[in-house]
């Protein structure tokens, strides 16, 4: 269920190496096919188009990267379409559908949000300081959507953040452009904060080796190992070049100045559980993660090479203006 970005694209590239028969379903409106696949078109909220698709079946499993931004019922119309036609459903979640994320530190066994199975666009609500999240409950409607439709024969992986190459959100593209482009560079403290981003082809791989697998429930899909934010920042400065130092600057600085978590500094939020997910459950299913300095690298060598993949709105999110980032380096 889409395959043609990031993600979606990985899967069902590293599928067809490894000698699958592939099929995509998507509208065709963003990014290429996979050469390679065989291609379904259709919009996935209409039910005829969903109906069309089961007919081409039957499928050992189907894989969705697609349902980031459809309400619950939507996911259940499609996993209700499909299931007489698949054996499996590996379903592309976020960690957001946790209770306490990103406050609390969490397992796999963490209470979810609670959203029906068949709830609208409109269900759910976002907290005053930006948690829980709307998103985060409707995630969680689709999961319990597909839970009713699939039961044992679904699978949940949540992550937090997937960088590498191929990524259109823009996060890690920044914080390369900004190493780049040198000088002070406005950092977040304390330098030997732990993030845990994994890399997308590592998703992908741990994404296939569940569509064969038996397990069920819901797999945390974070980097085991993670990386200081000084040693990531140390990366991109050193695979871009750059002549950069970063300042690095008290969390209660950076809000005093205004700026906004997750998205001015990527990957910065002062949530005490946002980079404390477990994911010991999926690395003794087979999750293997690449360090992280090897993502920076190879998202670097494709960024150079190739820009941005697709035109995304959240892309224009992510990033301090530099005359913003100029000010509040100057105040200090």
């Amino acid at each position: 269920m889409g395959g043609t970005w990031f993600l979606g694209k990985r899967i069902a590239e590293d599928a067809l190496a490894r000698g699958w028969e592939v099929a995509t379903f998507n509208r065709g409106l963003s990014g290429r096919d996979v050469p390679g696949v065989e291609t379904f078109r259709g919009d996935r909220t209409n039910i005829t188009d969903l109906n069309r698709l089961a007919a081409q079946g039957p499928w050992d499993a189907a894989i969705d990267t697609s349902s980031s931004d459809l309400a619950p019922r939507d996911v259940l119309a499609a996993a209700t379409a499909l299931r007489p036609v698949v054996h499996r459903w590996v379903h592309i979640s976020t960690v957001s559908v946790y209770q306490g994320w990103p406050h609390l530190s969490l397992t796999d066994d963490s209470p979810l949000l609670e959203c029906p199975p068949d709830a609208d666009e409109s269900y759910g609500y976002t907290g005053a300081d930006g948690s829980p999240t709307q998103y985060g409950f409707q995630k969680a409607g689709g999961e319990r959507a597909v839970t009713e439709v699939f039961g044992d024969a679904a699978v949940f992986l949540r992550p937090g953040v997937i960088l590498g190459p191929g990524e259109y959100v823009g996060r890690l593209p920044w914080w390369l452009e900004r190493a780049k482009r040198g000088g002070r560079i406005l950092a977040p403290a304390p330098a030997e904060q732990r993030i845990q981003p994994v890399d997308v082809r590592d998703v992908a791989r741990f994404a296939l080796t569940q569509a064969t697998g038996s397990a069920r429930g819901g797999f945390n899909v974070t980097h085991p190992d993670g990386i200081s934010f000084r040693d990531f920042l140390e990366a991109c400065l050193t695979e871009t070049g750059g002549a950069g130092a970063p300042v690095w600057v008290d969390p209660s600085v950076l809000v005093e100045q205004g700026v906004k978590q997750w998205t001015e500094l990527p990957l910065w939020r002062t949530h005490a559980g946002v980079w404390a997910v477990d994911s010991s459950r999926a690395v003794a299913a087979g999750l293997e993660c690449r360090t992280i300095a090897e993502t920076v690298r190879d998202t670097w060598r494709w960024w150079a090479a190739d820009g941005r993949p697709v035109d995304h709105p959240r892309w224009a999110e992510h990033g301090i203006a530099p005359e913003t980032e100029a000010k509040i380096l100057a105040s200090l």
